[in-house]
């Protein structure tokens, strides 16, 4: 692992302000990718993976001139390391890979998800295949990570239209006492998309980043359950109007947008967008989205 990450307390309890957002509260975990030389024994991006020698290596069939392209590694966690991942059965590491091309109608890189026992794995796939081609912002550069739980509040795009209105009323954020800039008095809502949903860059868990789409519910196409937010791959940690959210270890590289604080691994998916993952809890199934 890197050096521990520490995302400073949020500006104001948010839930004591509005009390319906209380039940709607998640727990995330912050990845907090950093540069480094990671091996197949730990957890990643863009690392090396725990693949068995003895497994074909998944490749892509679509798009492209050839007759496939071997997938890319993208994120390897342990269940040690992101114990919020309940894995399926005996498994304790997901691996995920994905085609480092956007592929027509959605424009995103298709995703495969692998579960696995890591003791089951005794001899490592040493020089897995190359993609036969490359998109830019798709290939990640090799990152340990720092995980770090964070507790996260829906995106302002996913409540109803009464805490919508509550949390646009300028008096109602006077009259809690929280200690907010006047900059935010015109659209107050700006404070608490920013400082006080959910959490910025890689994490699993919590709650899905909107912005380039509405929300919009996802349901297992092989059981019918409500899917949830597994991975959401960021092309960025912080931007500035998010600035709140930096590690105190990071504060002191003073530029924001330096690439050891907001974007490592150079991943810029759909013109600096997310890539979603979500999972099923009952079958484990999963979907990808931009958003």
């Amino acid at each position: 692992m890197s050096t521990i990450r520490t995302t400073p307390p949020r500006p104001c309890d948010v839930s004591a302000v509005f009390p319906r957002l209380a039940p709607l509260a998640r727990n995330a975990t912050r990845l907090h990718p950093r540069p480094g030389s990671p091996s197949p024994y730990q957890s990643s991006i863009g690392g090396p993976l725990l693949w068995p020698a003895d497994q074909p290596w998944p490749s892509c069939h679509k798009w492209h001139e050839g007759p496939f392209s071997p997938l890319l590694p993208v994120a390897q966690l342990y269940v040690r390391d992101v114990p919020q991942l309940r894995p399926p059965g005996r498994t304790d590491l997901l691996q995920v890979l994905w085609c480092p091309t956007e592929h027509p109608p959605e424009h995103k890189p298709p995703t495969e998800l692998f579960w696995r026992t890591a003791a089951d794995v005794t001899h490592v796939l040493a020089s897995p295949p190359k993609p036969s081609e490359t998109q830019y912002g798709y290939t990640p550069e090799p990152c340990v990570l720092a995980p770090e739980q964070v507790t996260e509040y829906p995106n302002f795009l996913e409540l109803d239209e009464e805490l919508q209105q509550q949390l646009c009323d300028w008096s109602v954020w006077q009259e809690a006492g929280v200690a907010i800039d006047d900059s935010y008095a015109i659209a107050p809502q700006e404070f608490y998309m920013n400082e006080l949903s959910e959490a910025p860059g890689w994490k699993v868990g919590g709650w899905a980043p909107w912005g380039l789409t509405d929300p919009v519910a996802r349901f297992c196409i092989n059981c019918g359950v409500a899917m949830s937010p597994l991975l959401t791959i960021a092309s960025d940690e912080c931007r500035d109007y998010r600035r709140g959210w930096v590690p105190y270890e990071d504060q002191a590289i003073g530029v924001l947008d330096a690439d050891n604080v907001s974007n490592p691994p150079g991943i810029q998916v759909s013109d600096a967008n997310h890539l979603q993952l979500y999972f099923c809890p009952t079958c484990f199934t999963h979907t990808d989205l931009i958003q």
